[in-house]
């Protein structure tokens, strides 16, 4: 059943899938002769029918396909299902080298990929051959070439000013990320590393092996990680955003003076760089630091307090680092957002006795969440992802033999990510991690993005 979406009526893809195959039987069939060799040629009924530019087009993709496929997609596609079966070898002194795993997996990917554009192409092609055909039955002129030239700079100019971003995002962003999930499905590791070792696919067993509790799973080490990743995330985020919002608020305050002093030297710590504040802070608090020197020498304590190497200390010394690093930028977002509230709204209030208390709950919290919720959200899902302040701080430590995969108490689910990939080179588990952020992100994300009072109650501030 179609779903009705505002004022349209979105089908379900069966029912599309449907009437594309329906169009296509009824185009090949009822078609005259140069539709039907247009199924083979591509652009050919076109070019007879005088549309030489737009023909020239479709011939041109078909040409570039069948090369490629000859040149070498074919036979990357024809090695796909077993990654390579022959090895590299020492002969003498000379390397006979074999099929290389990781080339087969990306151009195989590439071509399934090009043979599903090609498809799409073709059905294009013959879609054009319809319209035409249509056309000329109905009495009408077909556009000229120069018309269907000049239309790329027209009305179809946006297809042209989006070709060349698209392609840079499927290529450095679509293709990677394909090639990491089928890489979730190989056995490729620091024993399998192309060219010189061949990897192969293992099905779902890097999955079964995160989620298991036994002496080489993951399980109980995944757990951890997800555990403090989301109670990061929750407490890098609301602490920033309500100190942010109190520190506006105070600096907004009727009576106080240089305002502008305390807004520059909150905003100084946003130009110093991240990883220059980061680093320095990390050698402050370290064993033989400035903190621990000072307090030794002072007789407070006998021995150094272990900021770092403390699973419970670390984090929570990530967490207060974080706020003053957050801060700055929550009190310059609250700055904006609280001088076009209208002041009618706290008059009102005073007039009915409410008091400062009152007011911030029912007038300046809602319309703080209302306007900032998108923020909120974005800024939770950074933290989820947020690999700056973990690894510059503790690098993920203190370790533990407790844990697997050379994860840390304090590590993220993407600085795990990053040594297994890094540290480790076991791109398998890398890769499933991966599948797992995404995951865990996104569902935070859609669940978090239903419950934002902009989105269940639009025009409550309007």
């Amino acid at each position: 059943m179609a779903r009705v979406h505002g004022s349209k009526i979105k089908k379900p893809w069966t029912r599309i899938l449907g009437e594309n195959l329906a169009e296509i039987g009824a185009t090949v069939a009822t078609g005259d002769w140069k539709t039907k060799v247009s199924c083979l040629i591509l652009g050919f009924g076109p070019i007879m029918r005088g549309q030489v530019a737009k023909g020239l087009i479709f011939l041109l993709l078909e040409v570039a396909f069948i090369a490629y496929m000859a040149g070498f997609g074919a036979e990357y596609l024809s090695k796909f299902s077993t990654l390579g079966t022959v090895a590299t070898q020492k002969v003498g002194r000379k390397t006979v080298y074999g099929d290389n795993s990781f080339l087969i997996l990306l151009f195989g990917i590439l071509t399934i990929i090009i043979i599903a554009l090609f498809i799409l192409v073709w059905r294009m092609n013959l879609r054009e051959n319809y319209v035409e055909e249509k056309l000329l039955k109905e009495g009408k002129h077909l556009p000229a070439n120069r018309k269907f030239l000049a239309s790329f700079l027209d009305e179809n100019f946006d297809k042209t000013l989006l070709a060349l971003p698209c392609l840079g995002i499927f290529v450095f962003t679509v293709l990677p990320i394909i090639f990491m999930i089928c890489v979730a499905f190989t056995n490729y590791d620091k024993n399998h590393q192309s060219p010189t070792n061949l990897f192969t696919w293992v099905g779902l067993a890097n999955f079964r092996s995160l989620f298991s509790f036994g002496s080489n799973g993951f399980g109980s080490t995944f757990l951890t990680v997800l555990l403090w990743t989301l109670i990061w995330a929750f407490f890098a985020t609301f602490i920033d955003y309500f100190l942010g919002l109190a520190v506006a608020l105070l600096i907004n305050k009727k009576g106080i003076k240089f305002k502008k002093l305390w807004r520059t030297i909150l905003v100084l710590t946003i130009a110093v760089p991240q990883f220059v504040s980061l680093l320095y802070i990390m050698k402050m608090f370290g064993n033989d630091g400035i903190v621990n020197g000072y307090l030794m020498k002072w007789g407070w304590i006998s021995s150094p307090i272990p900021f770092w190497t403390n699973p419970t200390l670390a984090k929570v010394m990530i967490v207060v680092i974080n706020i003053w690093v957050g801060i700055p930028y929550m009190m310059l977002i609250a700055t904006g957002l609280l001088m076009n509230i209208p002041e009618d709204l706290y008059e009102s209030a005073r007039m009915d006795g409410a008091n400062p208390v009152q007011m911030f709950f029912k007038i300046t919290l809602p319309y703080m969440l209302f306007v900032t919720g998108p923020f909120l959200l974005t800024s939770f899902t950074g933290n989820l992802n947020n690999f700056n302040v973990i690894y510059l701080l503790t690098q993920g430590r203190p370790q533990s033999v407790k844990l697997t995969g050379n994860a840390g108490y304090t590590d993220l689910l993407v600085t795990w990510l990053y040594k297994m990939t890094v540290n480790d080179t076991n791109y398998k588990m890398a890769a499933v991690i991966g599948i797992m952020v995404f995951l865990v992100t996104a569902v935070v994300s859609l669940v978090v993005y239903n419950m934002l009072p902009s989105v269940k109650d639009e025009e409550g501030f309007q």
